[in-house]
């Protein structure tokens, strides 16, 4: 699993905040136990005088008082302290997208499903190649912390091999290489009892679907798919792509020895592709309906040309107002607007201007 160096500082401030919180309540602890200690032992305390019995009990209240006054002002520094801290943690792992990569425009957003939490399950990334801008995304079986370390290892394998792979098949099976790491090593330490060695199959049950993109200079985009959704093509309106069958996710299966990538579309200057994970297609209403996910695309992508941040802003809206904000899956979203200008082809020949010497 690769841990950044972000990711660990971000860890190891939150170790900190835990022992700054701990040292914090030592002071009111013991004023307490100073109070109780004078009401148990001290004859003062016990005295009949009605005067020296009040101003007893009023101490024994104002330490109480400051005591959970002081708690509660403390743990609520240190829970924004930490908050803050995984706020950057997570920005680390699943960093903003810029608004613009080479020519295209793209925008991204999560919901996650775990209270407090930014990320989950659902990983994306888009990086500009000399083979063309690469994205992927995916989604990660289950949600929440236990997911994470899954969507590290596929995130941080995807950003060294986009760039080093020349062939999409290539990225995949790195991918592939770093999520069979990943589980072997979780495997070995949920079961110490095996005594280090290899095992046969880690985490069978574990598995990622995965969608690679490539969009070429002239727009065209090719794809490998292993069991994530296919994406909808924007241009006044939304059409869902199916180029073909996708592979099995990520996991269980090896891959096939021959990978081809299917050429999905030509996205032409102006139109946008929206990839999305099934927690999109499959939130429901409290009554048992699946979301209208195209129809939320085509009401977003009615004007234009498309705007990737308009649409992803209201599809999150349109399915938080369909779930009523109790959401069963992580969900994430990319939209990519080709903003590349297609140059007419410019005369030759007979017609073209000489060489004069």
């Amino acid at each position: 699993m690769i841990r950044t160096p972000g990711w660990t500082s971000a860890c190891a401030a939150a170790l900190r905040s835990r022992r700054a919180l701990g040292v914090a309540l030592v002071l009111p602890s013991c004023w307490l136990v100073l109070v109780i200690a004078w009401q148990l032992a001290c004859p003062l305390a016990r005295s009949d005088r009605m005067g020296l019995r009040i101003a007893t009990c009023l101490a024994f209240l104002i330490a109480v008082v400051w005591l959970a006054g002081g708690v509660r002002a403390t743990a609520a520094r240190e829970l924004r302290r930490i908050r803050h801290i995984a706020e950057v943690a997570q920005r680390v792992l699943l960093r903003p997208l810029p608004s613009r990569l080479d020519g295209i425009a793209l925008a991204a957003g999560q919901l996650s499903v775990s209270r407090g939490a930014s990320i989950g399950g659902d990983l994306y990334e888009a990086m500009s190649t000399p083979y063309g801008v690469r994205v992927v995304i995916g989604d990660v079986r289950g949600h929440g912390l236990g997911a994470i370390g899954a969507v590290a290892a596929v995130l941080g394998s995807f950003r060294e091999a986009a760039y080093d792979e020349p062939q999409l098949a290539g990225v995949l099976r790195r991918l592939d290489r770093a999520l069979a790491r990943h589980l072997r090593e979780r495997c070995r330490a949920e079961h110490p009892a095996a005594g280090g060695c290899e095992p046969d199959s880690p985490l069978a049950e574990e598995f990622v679907t995965v969608l690679l993109l490539e969009i070429r200079p002239g727009g065209e985009v090719y794809a490998l798919n292993c069991g994530h959704p296919w994406p909808h093509r924007l241009c006044r309106g939304a059409e869902p792509l199916t180029p073909g069958d996708p592979l099995p996710p990520l996991g269980p299966f090896p891959l096939p020895a021959e990978l081809a990538p299917m050429r999905c579309t030509r996205l032409l200057p102006g139109e946008a592709l929206c990839l999305h994970t099934d927690g999109a297609e499959d939130a429901r209403d409290g009554a048992g309906r699946f979301f209208a996910l195209r129809e939320a695309l085509a009401h977003a992508a009615r004007t234009s040309p498309v705007s990737p941040a308009d649409v992803v802003e209201q599809v999150q809206r349109a399915l938080l107002r369909h779930t009523r904000g109790r959401l069963s899956d992580d969900v994430a979203l990319l939209v990519l607007r080709n903003d590349r200008v297609r140059v007419p082809a410019q005369p030759t020949g007979s017609g073209a201007a000489g060489v004069h010497r």
